[in-house]
Order: C-alpha cells, then sequence, then structure tokens
C-alpha cells in the first residue's frame, strides 16, 4: 500500500512537473523571444507570404529555387531522407536533380552546380541556398524576367547574408520577395 501511494504521488508531481510547469515556462521563454514564438514572417503589402526560417518550393522558371527538400517543404513532417552517400537510390536522385538543372541551365557545367542545389537538408526545410546556388540562377532568371543579368547578380549579392560563424547564405523567400518588387 505504501508503495502505490509513493507511485500515485509521483506520477502526479510528474504529472504538474511535465504538464503544467514545463509548458508554461517554455511558453513564458517564448514570450520573450522574436514575434512572441510565433516565428519569424515576411510580409508583402500587409499579408505574410511566409516564414523567414521554413523553406518554400518555387518551381517556376521565373523564381529561384531553393535547396530540394526530403519532405517536400511540409513543416509539419520535418525529416531527411537518411541515405547515405552510397545509397544507390539517392545516387540516382542526385543525378536527376543534377540533370534537370543542367537541362534549365544549359551554360553550366556539372563541376559548377554547389552541392546544397541538388542535396536536401537535414530537416527537408532549408530556407536559404549558398551564394553560388543563387548565382547559377542569375542567367535563367534575368532571360525569364526580360531583366539585365547585372540587376538581378546585384539583387543576389545585396541579400547574401554573412554568418559569425559557418557560410554565407542567401533566404530564397526574401530573394523572390524582392526579385518580384525589381523593376
Amino acid at each position: 500500500m505504501k508503495t502505490i501511494f509513493s507511485l500515485i504521488k509521483l506520477t502526479a508531481v510528474t504529472l504538474i512537473l511535465f504538464a503544467v510547469i514545463y509548458p508554461l515556462a517554455i511558453y513564458g521563454i517564448a514570450q520573450i523571444a522574436p514575434n512572441q514564438g510565433k516565428g519569424e514572417t515576411i510580409s508583402v503589402n500587409g499579408k505574410v507570404v511566409g516564414y523567414q526560417k521554413i523553406g518554400q518550393k518555387f518551381d517556376k522558371s521565373n523564381y529561384f529555387w531553393g535547396r530540394p527538400s526530403a519532405v517536400d517543404y511540409n513543416a509539419a513532417g520535418s525529416a531527411g531522407s537518411n541515405k547515405g552517400p552510397s545509397n544507390a537510390e539517392y545516387l540516382a536522385l542526385v543525378q536527376k536533380r543534377i540533370d534537370t538543372l543542367l537541362l534549365v541551365h544549359p551554360y553550366l557545367k556539372k563541376s559548377d552546380i554547389p552541392a546544397d542545389m541538388v542535396t536536401a537538408s537535414g530537416s527537408g526545410l532549408d530556407p536559404n541556398v549558398s551564394p553560388q546556388g543563387a548565382l547559377i540562377q542569375v542567367k535563367r532568371i534575368a532571360k525569364e524576367r526580360n531583366l539585365a543579368e547585372a540587376k538581378v547578380k546585384a539583387l543576389v549579392e545585396s541579400k547574401i547574408n554573412s554568418a559569425v560563424v559557418g557560410p554565407e547564405t542567401v533566404n530564397v523567400l526574401e530573394l523572390n520577395v524582392a526579385l518580384d518588387q525589381l523593376r
């Protein structure tokens, strides 16, 4: 009987700790985070068009394309492919992505394509590409939008984010929003 009461007390304490106190603590921390923990949105004319930290699918030829996603950009199901670099299925998928890029960008050589343009991130939701990943698309975008290549290249260069630690990146959604405003 003593053991049962001890287990009931332990269950009650655990329930209060993990079902009440912990969620309230996380909620409190979120209130001091940017945008109260609701995510950093990007808006155009007062309308939210996406989130800064979650990749979106852009597949039209007049937009910059982001990094491939193993989950088709489904934020509810963030995941990688879990396939290693020796997996035949994975290698075939990467080769298909390379072939697609070369078909749409006939001026490129295979060696010009940065790895981030043909491999998915661990989360499948990477919102960024490398500056090289954006720059290889400049010629296609300029042609599709009837813009000067130099103007599109300057736009990409203005959107490069330097990090204190880690590589430079370009947020694809921010770049495409700015591209829509380019005349």
